[in-house]
């Protein structure tokens, strides 16, 4: 069983307000916290669609929601294509869809995936492990400038030049730790946040494509909802968070061509967690709930 805690757990399962006999899209399942939820909320007949694009992650949701039986449908894919995987298991259209950007506890904690410094291990930090491009692929083969721009435009690191000047100096880099402490030595600065956390944030979402990726995950996911139902979406950092909070505001708006609002916004700022969620999950400290609901058509 994993050790990972769902972040904001009571106030999403609270804007999905799932029922018994829905259909939900749990378009990140990861871990399966939030799933488990939906599925105990929405007994005896609701039905949940578990997407996850790690492999090793869907083994995990499966073994965690092996008790819900044929309630139950997992899917290995991208967020991305949404719409198709909900049209193909026959949850089109939903009655709530979630996606929840954040990593698990099992993505961080395995040195093998390379997503965290703290551990050593190859700078991979693939979410599907059959893709072509690792972290170690961009560090080694980049070049300098093109290396800057990627810690600048993901990661917002100021000193990017700075940091991709000294990676191509000291190329080949293999492993976590190696770039980590580069990144130290090179910015000699103190603080709450590891040096090196802006030059991981951006290499990650640079390897998965994360921010396209989203982009394209929220569009499937609002034309899947049906009218009145809703979508959550938790982010974990302010580029994720600035691209949900646009698009919500601009299907909510309508667009240039006459075509009305699509969605109602049902927060006006995002909700973060309590206090004691804190102390309790650190890991919540920088999550971002934004809830829509999707209108009508005219």
């Amino acid at each position: 069983m994993s050790g990972h805690v769902p972040v904001l757990y009571d106030e999403v399962i609270a804007a999905l307000s799932p029922r018994s006999g829905g259909k939900y899209v749990d378009g990140t399942v990861g871990a399966a916290g939030h799933a488990r939820g939906v599925l105990e909320r929405s007994s005896p007949a609701g039905c949940l669609l578990g997407i996850a694009l790690d492999e090793q992650a869907l083994e995990l949701a499966r073994e965690v929601l092996a008790g819900y039986g044929s309630r139950v449908t997992l899917a290995h894919g991208s967020f991305a294509a949404l719409g198709e995987l909900a049209r193909r298991h026959g949850f089109y259209p939903a009655d709530g869809v979630l996606i929840d950007l954040g990593l698990s506890t099992m993505q961080l904690t395995a040195p093998q995936r390379g997503f965290s410094f703290q551990v050593e291990g190859p700078l991979d930090m693939r979410f599907d492990l059959s893709a072509d491009t690792t972290a170690a692929d961009l560090v080694n083969t980049l070049p300098e400038a093109e290396l800057a721009d990627l810690l600048y435009q993901y990661g917002e690191e100021r000193r990017s030049r700075r940091i991709a000047r000294a990676i191509v100096r000291a190329r080949p880099l293999r492993t976590t730790t190696e770039l980590a402490d580069l990144v130290a030595r090179t910015l000699r600065r103190r603080g709450r946040l590891h040096p090196a956390t802006r030059t991981f944030l951006a290499l990650r979402i640079a390897v998965n494509s994360e921010l396209e990726v989203l982009a394209q995950g929220l569009r499937q996911a609002v034309d899947v909802l049906a009218p009145g139902r809703r979508l959550a979406v938790i982010a974990f950092h302010s580029l994720e968070d600035r691209i949900v909070k646009r698009y919500f505001r601009q299907q909510a708006k309508g667009d240039e061509e006459g075509h009305g609002p699509v969605l109602r916004l049902l927060v006006s700022k995002p909700i973060q967690s309590s206090y004691a969620e804190r102390q309790r999950n650190p890991a919540s400290r920088s999550a971002k709930l934004r809830i829509a609901e999707k209108l009508p058509a005219p």
